[in-house]
């Protein structure tokens, strides 16, 4: 293909087998003046593999800042730049949006060069509803901020789609079995593309015992089953009887918000308010 001077090409590049990457981004790789890549060493790899020279600059979370100007001063000077991400299409939980919003804002063209990416690979092979589904990308890192998260999808009925790095992912399968309870079907997809593969395919509850005893290796996507059964709708003086049932069991306004939750349409956050507005258990 042609490239065009000073235009943007957001090239997609394997996320595991370096087959999967295609003719046309190879070609834009080969024709451009530079390459915007997330970890020039990894990237480095890639083109060493495929003996495409083209030099490369970086552009990562921790030079965005700096580097996106220098980046839209050299399109606007008439270079072409191929942006890559380590894995998969760029601008998907990495900062490559950025770019592309800043292009689009100086009338800079955008052009994709689409290829592989972990969200549809690994929901294409899960074996769960796929007509529509909602991608989280990776869920905070605070407890209060992912707990939080979680509880806004608890009533979401889309399949849902995460990642997850394996130093966290018994932490976040345990935040998905609080949320959502510990029947709720997933697919853990590992090394995708890759020699060692795997999808392992369960509940909840199953997965957090298979992976109490193994030890969590390579990049995870996360496909969840949506909420499958309409939650009731109580009315407020019916939640807090429940609520009032709960604590008068012994346990906090905070763990009954948290049970009620996973029962209801509401968030824990909004049954925690509620909550507050019972009288205090007397010791």
């Amino acid at each position: 293909m042609d490239i065009q001077a000073g235009t943007l090409y957001i090239v997609g590049t394997p996320i595991g087998n370096l087959e999967d990457i295609s003719f046309r981004a190879i070609s834009v790789l080969q024709q451009v003046s530079q390459i915007a890549a997330e970890d020039t060493r990894h990237t480095g790899r890639l083109l060493q593999h495929f003996q495409i020279s083209t030099p490369q600059l970086s552009y990562h979370d921790h030079n965005r800042q700096q580097r996106l100007p220098e980046l839209l001063a050299r399109l606007q000077a008439g270079s072409s730049i191929a942006l890559v991400t380590d894995a998969g299409m760029p601008g998907i939980s990495d900062p490559g949006c950025e770019l592309v919003q800043a292009a689009v804002a100086a009338s800079i063209p955008v052009v994709p060069i689409p290829g592989a990416t972990a969200v549809i690979t690994a929901l294409s092979a899960a074996g769960l509803p796929t007509e529509r589904f909602v991608f989280e990308g990776f869920l905070p890192v605070k407890t209060a901020e992912r707990r939080e998260r979680l509880e806004a999808l608890q009533a979401e009925a889309r399949t849902l789609v995460l990642y997850e790095a394996p130093h966290r992912l018994r932490q976040t399968l345990q935040d998905l079995q609080d949320c959502f309870g510990a029947e709720r079907a997933v697919v853990l997809a590992r090394e995708l593309t890759k020699l060692h593969e795997q999808f392992w395919r369960g509940s909840l509850a199953a997965a957090l015992l298979y992976y109490q005893t193994r030890e969590p290796q390579g990049e995870f996507t996360l496909v969840l089953a949506g909420q499958t059964a309409a939650l009731p709708q109580l009315s407020e003086s019916a939640l807090l009887a429940e609520l009032q049932q709960l604590i008068d069991q012994g346990i906090s306004r905070s763990q009954a918000s948290r049970q009620l939750a996973q029962q209801t349409s509401l968030s824990r956050r909004q049954l925690y308010q509620l909550a507050l507005s019972l009288p205090a258990v007397e010791s």
